[in-house]
């Protein structure tokens, strides 16, 4: 960039102003190919590019798309955040020479999706879609991950049917509510328990 434009943003930073919202429009959104199980470390190295060369003004926002799990073991719940997309980010970006060299310079990024080497925006209602789902993640049921699935055999260890053994129908993730098929007079009886009244023969 040219010492005007360090000027202009030196003068900015220094005065604590808010980050100009003009050229924002230039800014699209793109995916980009990084290593799968560092996405984290890529996108704070990133940030830290972006600060240390100056260009806040070409830099929109950064996303690891994710999704809220609780995860049943040994009895005991955790919630966790799952990548929907292992081994990509969203970028939100104006392309010029110098945010093209500082993307592709930092280690662990691939490349942007694209077709012949030419990055390609996301269409708006993907973004709408991922956006959409980043602001709604805090009002999003969390779903519960577990470790049974249907067809499996479990014993009831709660409730009316304590002791009773049955057949996996279906699993409602959102809920951890699991439905059994229990043999009640000779007959497969649907009946839908909690994910902790159950457990693996």
């Amino acid at each position: 960039m040219s010492n005007d434009s360090d000027s202009e943003l030196t003068s900015e930073q220094s005065e604590g102003s808010e980050k100009s919202t003009e050229g924002t429009e230039n800014r699209l959104w793109y995916v980009l190919k990084v290593q799968s199980n560092r996405e984290k470390s890529i996108r704070e190295a990133l940030l830290r590019g972006i600060k240390r060369d100056g260009l806040e003004e070409y830099f929109g926002e950064i996303i690891i798309p994710t999704e809220k799990v609780v995860e049943t073991k040994g009895g005991k719940k955790r919630v966790f955040e799952r990548k929907l997309y292992p081994g990509y980010l969203m970028i939100q970006v104006e392309l010029n020479d110098d945010s093209w060299y500082l993307v592709r310079s930092t280690n662990g990024v691939g490349d942007f999706t694209g077709a012949a080497g030419k990055p390609i925006p996301m269409q708006e209602h993907e973004i709408t879609r991922m956006l959409g789902r980043e602001e709604s993640k805090e009002e999003t049921p969390v779903k519960i991950k577990l470790d049974f699935q249907s067809g499996d055999v479990v014993k009831i260890k709660d409730g009316t049917f304590e002791g009773f053994e049955g057949t996996i129908d279906s699993i409602d993730e959102a809920s951890g509510k699991v439905t059994v098929l229990i043999e009640i007079f000779s007959r497969p009886t649907p009946t839908e328990l909690e994910y902790w009244q159950i457990e693996k023969v």
